[in-house]
């Protein structure tokens, strides 16, 4: 089975000049709006895969740091980028500045981390006291599904089953050219780490498709694929 590495120039070419579907058309305005709301000066983005997201808030006049384990995908993101920060490593094992980021983003990347928690105690030691941690994800529901997408029977309406739920797994995950494990994990599971972390929920949504292909965003918007939170550090 493949990874990220192997993934790579599939990847790349799925984002093109603009991005997936997912990020164009439900994730981008509010994860930017939420950015611009607490007006970071310095932001990690843990998992920054060909470094999009960083390339959005550079245009913001932000200071970026892109993490990712990928080679390819660094050096994607520095040939796109190349006054940006780009550094290979794993979450679980980066080094980076303690306290030294204002905001810490996870954007679609948790689900990539095997070990959750150590990834974590590591993202969240970068977050200066009082900065703020923003995460898109994967819903759980959406990483339960039993056949990784809809079900189209030969008679009756289309469904989207899930199964053991409550279960932690990895997960093969293969479109397009892209090879990956992903994680399943139940939703309480990345609330109640977070919440270990003293952390403070200040937002939480469940954002609509609101542009592309009408039958695709209709489809979406039936079960949607993604949630985001924002979380503060205490001062």
């Amino acid at each position: 089975m493949s990874d990220w590495e192997d993934s790579a120039a599939a990847w790349i070419a799925i984002q093109g000049e603009s991005g997936d579907f997912g990020r164009v058309h439900v994730l981008d305005t509010p994860m930017l709006a939420l950015v611009d709301a607490i007006a970071p000066a310095r932001v990690l983005d843990v998992g920054c895969g060909e470094g999009r997201f960083c390339r959005m808030l550079c245009a913001r006049g932000l200071a970026t740091t892109g993490i990712d384990p990928a080679v390819s995908l660094i050096g994607q993101a520095q040939a796109l980028h190349p006054d940006g920060d780009y550094r290979v490593a794993a979450a679980e094992s980066m080094l980076v500045e303690p306290g030294g980021y204002d905001l810490a983003v996870c954007y679609l990347s948790l689900i990539d981390m095997p070990d959750l928690d150590a990834a974590l105690e590591r993202i969240i030691a970068a977050i200066r006291p009082g900065g703020h941690l923003l995460i898109a994800n994967l819903t759980s529901f959406n990483t339960a599904a039993v056949h990784l997408g809809w079900l189209k029977p030969l008679e009756g309406e289309p469904s989207f089953p899930i199964d053991h739920y409550l279960e932690e797994r990895p997960r093969r995950t293969a479109w397009a050219g892209v090879d990956i494990i992903n994680h399943h994990r139940p939703l309480k599971r990345y609330m109640q780490a977070l919440l270990g972390h003293g952390l403070i929920l200040t937002h939480f949504d469940e954002p609509p498709a609101t542009g592309g292909p009408e039958g695709k965003r209709d489809r979406y918007n039936r079960v949607p694929n993604f949630h985001i939170m924002m979380w503060r550090k205490p001062a």
